[in-house]
C-alpha cells in the first residue's frame, strides 16, 4: 500500500528540519542552507502543518524542538543520509564514486595509508572516506559502505574477506632490555607487561606457546597499538605488537625483539561490508585491491611508479 502523501514531506522541508534541529536555531540553520531565516521558519511552519504535529514550542524568537521533534530528528537524518549514499552510488556508475571505510586506528594510518595512493592512482575517480572504528556496528546506523574488521569471521548481516592473520612478537626498547637481561621467555614473568583491550588473552597464548606458566605481572592498558608502541619505546614495559605494524621501529632500532618466537592468535583482519552493498563499484575495485595488498602484508608501501 501507498504511503500516503502527508506523511512524505518534500526534500526542502525535511532539510530545513532537520538544519534546525542540528544547529539549534532557525538562524544557524539559514546560514548553513544559504536561506534566508524568513524562509527557514516559513519552511518549519509548512512542515509542521503538512504533519499535523507540533515539532517546536515557541518561546519569542526561539523555537524549542518537542520530544518528539528529536526523536523524528533521528530518522529524517538517516533517510537524508541514505538517499545522500544512494546518490554516489548512482554517480560511481560513471567510474568514480565514493567510498566511505571504517578503519582501525593503528592499522589505518601505518598499514594502509601509505598504501592507498596505489589504489587512487589506478582507480582515480573514488573518493575514499576514512573513519575510525574498533568494534563491530551496524551498517545502517553508521552509513559505512565497508569496514576493516580484527577478529572472527562473524560480523552479523555482513560479507567478508580474510587479508591476513596476526604474529604477535614480544618487544621492548634497547635500554630496556639492557637493564633486564633475559635468557628466554620465562624471564619475562615478573616485569611490566602492556595488554591491549582487544588482545586479553595475548600473554596468555604466547607463554603458553613456549611452554611457561605461572602467574603473569599485569602491566599498563592501552585501547590502540599506536600509544602502546610509544611506550615500549619509551621503556615502560614489554608488548605484544604484530610484526607488520612494529616493523619501522624494529628496522631502525627503537624497539628490539625481547624474548621468544612470534605467537599467531585464532583471529585474523578481514574486509566487511553490508551484503546489501555486495555490488557496489568502487567497494568491488577497492576490495580486489587490498587483497592482492594483503597478499604480502609486510611488503613495503610504495608509491605508483
Amino acid at each position: 500500500m501507498a504511503t500516503p502523501r502527508r506523511l512524505l514531506p518534500s526534500i526542502s522541508l525535511l532539510t530545513a528540519f532537520e538544519a534546525v534541529i542540528r544547529t539549534g536555531s532557525t538562524l544557524a540553520a539559514a546560514r548553513d542552507l544559504d536561506l534566508t531565516q524568513g524562509a527557514v521558519s516559513r519552511l518549519i511552519q509548512n512542515m509542521e502543518a503538512q504533519l499535523g504535529v507540533t515539532l517546536f514550542l515557541r518561546e519569542g524568537r526561539r523555537l524549542l524542538p518537542t520530544d518528539q521533534a528529536l526523536a523524528y530528528a533521528r530518522d529524517v537524518g538517516k533517510a537524508l543520509d541514505l538517499i545522500s549514499r544512494g546518490s554516489m552510488r548512482v554517480r560511481s556508475s560513471t567510474g568514480g564514486g565514493t567510498l566511505s571505510l571504517a578503519i582501525l586506528p593503528t592499522f589505518g594510518t601505518r598499514w594502509l595509508a601509505p598504501r592507498l595512493p596505489r589504489f587512487l592512482a589506478v582507480h582515480p575517480g573514488v573518493t575514499i572516506n576514512l573513519g575510525t572504528r574498533l568494534k563491530p556496528f551496524d551498517f545502517d546506523e553508521e552509513g559505512f559502505d565497508a569496514a576493516i574488521h580484527f577478529g572472527r569471521d562473524d560480523w552479523s548481516g555482513a560479507g567478508s574477506a580474510r587479508l591476513f592473520d596476526e604474529r604477535l612478537v614480544a618487544c621492548c626498547a634497547p635500554d630496556f632490555l639492557a637493564a633486564h637481561p633475559l635468557s628466554g621467555p620465562r624471564d619475562l614473568i615478573g616485569l611490566p607487561l602492556l595488554q591491549l583491550e582487544t588482545r586479553p588473552n595475548a600473554w596468555a597464548r604466547w607463554f603458553a606457546h613456549h611452554g611457561v606458566t605461572g602467574p603473569v605481572q599485569q602491566g599498563m592498558l592501552f585501547d590502540q597499538f599506536a600509544p602502546m608502541i610509544q611506550a615500549v619505546i619509551h621503556g615502560l614495559g614489554v608488548a605484544l605488537l604484530p610484526e607488520f605494524l612494529a616493523k619501522p621501529e624494529l628496522a631502525d632500532g627503537r624497539l628490539v625483539r625481547a624474548s621468544g618466537d612470534p605467537v599467531e592468535g585464532p583471529e585474523a583482519y578481514y574486509l566487511v561490508w553490508p551484503s546489501v552493498g555486495a555490488g557496489y563499484p568502487p567497494l568491488i575495485a577497492f576490495r580486489d585491491w587490498l587483497l592482492a595488498e594483503a597478499s604480502d602484508p609486510d611488503g613495503e608501501a610504495m608509491l605508483p611508479r
